[in-house]
């Protein structure tokens, strides 16, 4: 299943711009020299084509971030990528004519930049169209779709609605609508078809937690909502996208977000002030997945040795599989099993139930020092840290990322607080903050709060920083 969030297709669609260039230019060189009339060759001059060649590619790659080249595509349509092509192009073809006049580089032929220019139009053009239609085709059969509940039902809410199924390439998914009048007042008729009306405003709340929800869009007047601040802060204390059709005065949000960043954004086609706890840099996001993949692969292939041997080592030591898979909870609260070596015994989840009051960490999460379910050879797994490593099958499916918020068990998940659950708001790590400053000896709120602090200061750097300290702990044997 294609996942957006790994964004590793815009990483590899980004390296491939930039073999275009190259391939764009060396074919306008051979058409000139090769395929031209004698009297359309120009002069017989021979420039340093390999450094006009480089400085095409880094020119392209500015111009290309310059115009937004890079930005999700569901949220744009073709002729806005087209337009972005020919700017980029005509970026490049200025930028390296200026850099190259300040060389004092002689000699180049104009045509041979009109040649170039033309190819590389065509095959930008080609390449982000494909790219473009084949991420449509895979979205319009619910593949990586987001879902969004939209709160109104009036004349706003309904041309969202109609502007997200107008674009199902998008991969926008109408979770549904919540009535912001009472309910006696709720006209479902007008609403269009296979779409339903949630509730009212009381459901707020019970949908945020039981559902997965992606994007919640305001789509109604707001001073008709009783202390509509309280539910935007809500949103805010779980992570999740808040959106406002901005046919208001902004003034009427009487909000302030704490954490949120406030920003407009084109949503379906429509201009929305969208408010996001998670960071905004997509150009460092897209290094860090890309990052993610490059890591796990090479750790997957290079560990293979290892693996066999912890493999040989369980079965060895006690009944039961090699791995222990577990359902937790992703990015937003999305299911999925987390792969771990196996290092307690086979029925350990039914030993747990009379081990609960002996937990040595407060909130929902069980924490024992001399876990009598651990097996011997588990002790020294946990010790090392070897017992993590299977994640990295779960970096390389998307679910999880080298670095960020431990991912919790679901009925974990239900015992937290609101400001708790926004730590769902980025994707898992395999090592997070928490884990290099006193992993064993923090309390749960501690903890909480330092995912938090992890989500709202992200950077590379960080991430980098934490994995080299994730190294440090490893090698300390503080693992438990």
């Amino acid at each position: 299943m294609l996942r957006e969030n790994s964004r590793i297709l815009t990483r590899l669609h980004k390296i491939l711009d930039l073999i275009l260039v190259f391939v764009s230019f060396v074919t306008a060189y051979q058409v000139k020299r090769n395929l031209l009339p004698a009297g359309l060759k120009g002069l017989d001059t021979k420039p340093n084509y390999y450094l006009i060649i480089f400085l095409a590619v880094i020119v392209a790659s500015f111009a290309f971030r310059l115009v937004g080249f890079y930005e999700p595509y569901r949220k744009q349509r073709f002729h806005d990528i087209a337009l972005k092509v020919f700017k980029a192009v005509l970026g490049t073809l200025a930028g390296l004519v200026f850099i190259l006049y300040l060389l004092h580089v002689q000699g180049v032929s104009r045509l041979l930049f009109f040649i170039f220019a033309t190819i590389l139009l065509v095959l930008l053009l080609l390449s982000k169209s494909v790219a473009y239609y084949t991420l449509a085709y895979y979205r319009s059969r619910d593949y990586n779709t987001r879902n969004v509940l939209i709160v109104g039902t009036g004349d706003r809410a309904q041309r969202m609605i109609r502007a997200i199924q107008r674009a199902p390439e998008s991969g926008y998914r109408v979770l549904g609508c919540l009535n912001p009048e009472q309910p006696k007042a709720c006209s479902p008729k007008k609403i269009p078809p296979g779409i339903r009306v949630c509730g009212g405003l009381e459901d707020f709340s019970p949908i945020l937690t039981d559902q997965v929800v992606d994007e919640i869009i305001f789509a109604t007047d707001l001073d008709r909502i009783d202390s509509v601040h309280e539910y935007i802060q809500y949103a805010e204390q779980l992570g999740i996208n808040v959106r406002i059709m901005p046919d208001f005065q902004l003034q009427k949000i009487m909000y302030r977000p704490e954490t949120a960043r406030i920003f407009m954004d084109q949503f379906a086609g429509m201009p929305t002030i969208a408010l996001s706890t998670v960071p905004q840099r997509k150009g460092e996001l897209l290094v860090k997945a890309f990052m993610d993949y490059i890591v796990a692969g090479m750790g997957v292939i290079l560990l293979m040795p290892l693996f066999v041997v912890i493999s040989i080592a369980i079965k060895a030591s006690s009944k039961g599989p090699v791995f222990f898979l577990q359902e937790r909870s992703g990015l937003y609260g999305r299911k999925f099993k987390m792969i771990k070596f196996r290092t307690m015994v086979e029925n350990a989840e039914e030993l747990k139930k009379n081990l609960v009051e002996k937990s040595e960490v407060d909130g929902p999460v069980f924490k024992m020092t001399d876990d009598p379910r651990v097996t011997p050879i588990g002790k020294f797994l946990r010790r090392t840290s070897l017992d993590e490593l299977p994640q990295l099958i779960n970096v390389l499916r998307g679910e999880m990322s080298l670095v960020g918020p431990r991912p919790p068990i679901p009925s974990e998940v239900a015992q937290y607080a609101p400001w708790q659950r926004r730590r769902l708001s980025m994707k898992p790590g395999m090592t997070c903050i928490w884990q290099v400053k006193g992993r064993n000896n923090i309390d749960f709120n501690t903890w909480m709060k330092l995912d938090l602090e992890y989500i709202d200061n992200w950077s590379l750097f960080l991430d980098l920083k934490i994995l080299i300290l994730t190294v440090r702990e490893v090698v300390s044997l503080n693992g438990k």
